[in-house]
């Protein structure tokens, strides 16, 4: 019965169908690219350094794709939900019919989860399909944006396949439960006559999960402001995600409101009052249109403008940590002469230090592992570093970086490196074991120091040929203006002010954060627009008996067209309105931090990408689909009943 069902009601299932396939196919792609970094190609002969670098890169598309996968999962489970949720209400005549004949509750739930188990099954079969290219576009944005090499190359694992179907079948019968468990509930004369608890949208069950996901979103907003980068942006997702799914629940709760704004624009003629009408009247299909815009749009502006705010915070916090007004970049040989030039009050060189560092890791008692660093060391003047740097040791002293000694930085901050513990440093063909004696705090940058090694400890050779950075405090009374001049014409390398210097780390950040939203999104975001398009379809191709009557009433087939596409208007800013509450409260954590407001990075531009591109999507959707539904004489419809 499900699979005849499934056959004669196949326009009404193909939206849900598309749903699942392009679900199916991002979760495929993304596992299949993440299987392929667990084995890194390293092409023979590879320095250390450049080799861990690697496989660094390596480790972080493994974890950017973890949370691709995790985003994939959701946006599928949450589009096919509402998708088959509006599929069954309007299947409630159906429904209530068949328990009317002696269908009991058992049964209909039986019936629709069988629907969705085919549901499931054929969107497996189309997204393990879709999965391949999807794969290869997953690549191409990865080696684009620089995180892995151009030889990268994705893993093949029949086990893929079955992993697919599982997460097909396993997405449409979680996205269906909830819509299969009201259709059973409702009794089968008020769903014929359309009353009581079947006319009745705001059940206890969207107050339940919608009340729900919105403590969760105001419990995750107010921990947002005391974690590192990336518990920031995990909690950002998690904000975006719990803010969607409760603010989607209680959206029918909104069309009554969007209908009563939209007032005013009923005296511009009977199309408008028509639209402003519907709009209140159809609050199960404005919702069920309104949920997968109000997770792109939570989505796509909530991570960007988080990242953006998270650069803008950790350029703040750099610049707070700084106590000088100029940056030199240079060679540690030039850097020896800074301190001379005239004007110059205190100069303070971080040398890259070109070494490996093995260093023991203990996050509890019983559990210790070693970990080697190629990268994000510097050697340092303690005395010189603490004349221009506010920031101090959350435990030990920098006066003890003398000698085989080393500080834990900000970069390593809470990954078990303790204080009292011992670091083997590898220094050319030398071993040198180094004691760890103070461990710096966190700081909100993402690439920040990981370990503060004393600058004696490197040959002299190593530390005039290696990169160096300079921050010189001015004298009291001498222009700064002067100073950098001064240092140009003594040509010790590139001068910039305090704040050009930070601004240009946080542009790289920035531009880090860019790539890390285009893998993150790029594929999904696609996914969720062919979700909007879809549930309008699904809207739009149901109402043909709707759109029949209204012209039998006097209107013309293109005063309906533009009735419908007011409508999906105010269907369109109710999305939009939503989700932006939602992305708003994604920085909400930021604003009460130590810089509030001034660090707060609003992509304007997405966000008026999106607006229009929201706008002209359900506009041309609306008329074409519309415009196809009143093809049919009206006559020939308004009589007809399913």
């Amino acid at each position: 019965m499900s699979w005849s069902t499934f056959r004669e009601r196949w326009t009404l299932f193909a939206g849900a169908l598309l749903t699942v396939a392009f679900g199916v196919a991002l979760v495929q792609a993304s596992v299949m690219v993440t299987l392929g970094t667990g084995r890194p190609r390293i092409p023979a002969g590879t320095p250390a350094a450049e080799a861990a670098r690697i496989r660094d890169a390596y480790e972080g598309v493994a974890s950017l794709l973890g949370m691709t996968v995790m985003l994939s999962c959701f946006l599928a489970v949450f589009i096919v939900g509402s998708t088959f949720a509006f599929t069954v209400a309007q299947r409630r005549a159906d429904l209530a019919l068949l328990r009317t004949l002696g269908g009991s509750r058992r049964q209909v739930m039986t019936l629709l989860l069988a629907e969705a188990v085919i549901l499931g099954l054929l969107g497996s079969l189309g997204g393990i399909a879709l999965g391949v290219p999807f794969m290869w576009i997953q690549i191409w944005l990865l080696t684009g944006t620089g995180f892995v090499p151009d030889a990268f190359a994705p893993v093949w694992d029949n086990r893929v396949l079955i992993a697919s179907v599982s997460v097909g079948i396993g997405m449409a019968l979680f996205g269906s439960l909830a819509a299969a468990l009201r259709a059973a509930r409702v009794r089968p004369l008020e769903a014929l006559r359309d009353i009581g608890g079947a006319a009745r949208v705001m059940t206890f069950g969207r107050w339940l999960w919608g009340g729900t996901m919105l403590l969760a979103t105001g419990a995750m907003v107010s921990a947002q402001g005391s974690v590192d980068f990336l518990g920031a942006l995990m909690i950002a997702l998690g904000v975006s995600l719990c803010g969607s799914i409760g603010l989607s629940a209680l959206s029918p709760l909104v069309v009554p409101l969007a209908g009563h704004l939209l007032r005013p624009l009923a005296r511009f003629g009977p199309l408008a009052e028509l639209a402003q009408a519907n709009l209140r009247d159809g609050r199960r299909r404005a919702a069920a249109t309104a949920a997968p815009m109000i997770a792109l749009v939570a989505l796509l502006v909530g991570l960007t403008a988080m990242l953006g705010t998270q650069a803008n915070a950790a350029g703040a916090d750099v610049r707070r940590d700084i106590l000088g007004q100029l940056v030199v970049t240079s060679t540690g040989a030039d850097a020896e002469r800074i301190a001379s030039v005239p004007g110059v009050e205190a100069a303070s060189t971080a040398v890259t230090a070109d070494i490996a560092l093995t260093v023991t890791h203990q996050e509890a008692p019983d559990e210790r592992y070693r970990m080697t660093y190629h990268s994000g060391i510097v050697a340092i003047d303690p005395d010189a570093y603490q004349r221009t740097h506010r920031r101090r040791p959350a435990s030990g002293s920098l006066d003890a970086l003398r000698g085989r000694a080393v500080v834990a930085g900000p970069g390593v901050a809470g990954t078990g490196v303790r204080r009292g513990g011992t670091a083997v440093a590898r220094i050319g063909d030398r071993s040198v074991t180094l004691k760890v004696v103070a461990r710096m705090p966190a700081t909100m940058e993402n690439n920040s120091d990981s370990f503060l090694v004393p600058r004696d400890l490197l040959p002299p050779a190593a530390v005039a040929s290696a990169r160096a950075e300079t921050v010189v405090k001015v004298a009291p009374g001498t222009p700064v203006a002067a100073v950098a001049d001064r240092l140009r014409a003594a040509r010790v390398g590139k001068v910039e002010t305090v704040d050009r210097w930070v601004a240009a780390r946080v542009a790289e950040q920035q531009e880090q954060n860019d790539g890390v939203m285009i893998v993150l999104m790029g594929l999904a975001a696609v996914y969720a627009v062919v979700a909007v398009i879809n549930a309008m379809v699904i809207a739009g191709t149901e109402r043909r008996r709707e759109f029949a009557v209204a012209r039998l009433t006097g209107l013309s087939r293109r005063q309906v067209v533009r009735s419908a596409l007011l409508e999906s208007c105010g269907v369109t800013l109710i999305g939009i309105s939503l989700g932006l509450l939602v992305a708003t409260a994604a920085l909400g954590g930021f604003l009460f931090g130590p810089s509030g407001a001034e660090i707060l990075a609003v992509p304007w531009r997405l966000i008026a990408v999106l607006v229009a591109g929201a706008f002209a999507i359900s506009a041309l959707t609306s008329v074409l689909t519309t415009r196809a539904a009143t093809r049919v004489p009206p006559v020939a419809l308004a009589a007809a009943r399913e």
